[in-house]
Parts: C-alpha cells; sequence; structure tokens
C-alpha cells in the first residue's frame, strides 16, 4: 500500500502523511462528531464508527500530530469499489487532505485491479450548502454523477458517482 508524505505542501509548510493503517473507530468518531452539517444524524454516525473497526482505513496526519483525515473503502467486486467514509477536520478543510487521502486509496486501488470507484453523496434535489461542496469536490477529483436515487436512504436523495481508475486491457 502506498504511502504519501510530502513536506512544506501545504500553505502553512507542514508535513502532511496519509497512509493506509489498520481500522481506526476512534478517529472516526472524533473527526465525524466535528463535521455535523454532514454527520449529525446519530445513528448514521454510529453505523459510520461500526464500520471503521474493520474496513480498509487511510489516515492522515499533520506533522506527527493525531489525524485530521480518514477515509474508508469498501470492495464490491475485484474491479470495483467505494469510498464508503471521507472525514477531514474542519480546520483542514480547503487544504489538501482530502485530495490526497482520495489519491493514496486511487493508486493503491487501481494497482490492486481496481478500474471503477464509486462514492455516494446527498443528492442535489435536496439543496444543502455543505454538500454541495462536497458534490463540488468529487467533481473536481474526476468523479462523474451517474443516479440520483431516493431508495437507499430514508427521506435523503443519494447522488451515486463514479470515477474510472487506470485503463482496463481488453481481452481476446
Amino acid at each position: 500500500m502506498a504511502s504519501i508524505r510530502q513536506g512544506a505542501c501545504l500553505a502553512d509548510r507542514m508535513e502532511v502523511v496519509v497512509e493506509p493503517r489498520p481500522p481506526d473507530a476512534s478517529t472516526a468518531e472524533r473527526l465525524l462528531r466535528l463535521l455535523p452539517d454532514w454527520f449529525g444524524i446519530e445513528s448514521s454516525l454510529q453505523e459510520y464508527v461500526d464500520d471503521a473497526r474493520h474496513l480498509p482505513t487511510y489516515l492522515a496526519s499533520v506533522d506527527g500530530q493525531p489525524p485530521v483525515g480518514i477515509l474508508l473503502l469498501r470492495r464490491h467486486f475485484d474491479e470495483a469499489a467505494e469510498v464508503h467514509l471521507m472525514a477531514v477536520h474542519p480546520q483542514w478543510h480547503r487544504r489538501g487532505i482530502g485530495r490526497r487521502l482520495l489519491a493514496a486509496a486511487e493508486r493503491d486501488l487501481a494497482a490492486d485491479g481496481v478500474r471503477l470507484l464509486q462514492v455516494k453523496t446527498l443528492g442535489a434535489s435536496r439543496p444543502d450548502a455543505s454538500y454541495a461542496r462536497t458534490r463540488l469536490f468529487y467533481l473536481g477529483m474526476g468523479f462523474q454523477p451517474l443516479e440520483e436515487t431516493k431508495d437507499l436512504w430514508p427521506d435523503n436523495p443519494c447522488l451515486i458517482m463514479v470515477k474510472p481508475l487506470g485503463e482496463r486491457t481488453s481481452s481476446p
């Protein structure tokens, strides 16, 4: 698995380390509780914390401090995976942490044969400023909207976004 170390990469000139780590439910809960605009439904938050006990995990740390970002992956098929959760401490939004988390996960997934990555987020048919920023982030990272459905989450439209990883070699 990849580890990304970048010194002097942020405006503050701090070292950011993103690497795959063992599942870490306590970090997931700490970060999710700092983000009530995204994770304000307690039952959903607890489901994510439970998932953080077993799903593949990437953590982002700055200058050796406790993690400021977490990304959980779910593998659906050999060639398809999902960003199940990504959360970044609010003080670190728009400073490259999410981009680095996603880049490390994408690199490892592509190296392991994954060709399609998906993410689910709140659909635009339910206006929300925080989730509008989330959708813009994923669009900027190369994801494309595939479908908005009301069948996955009670009372919330789910936008499914997808991104191809690497090139698929054709077989005869």
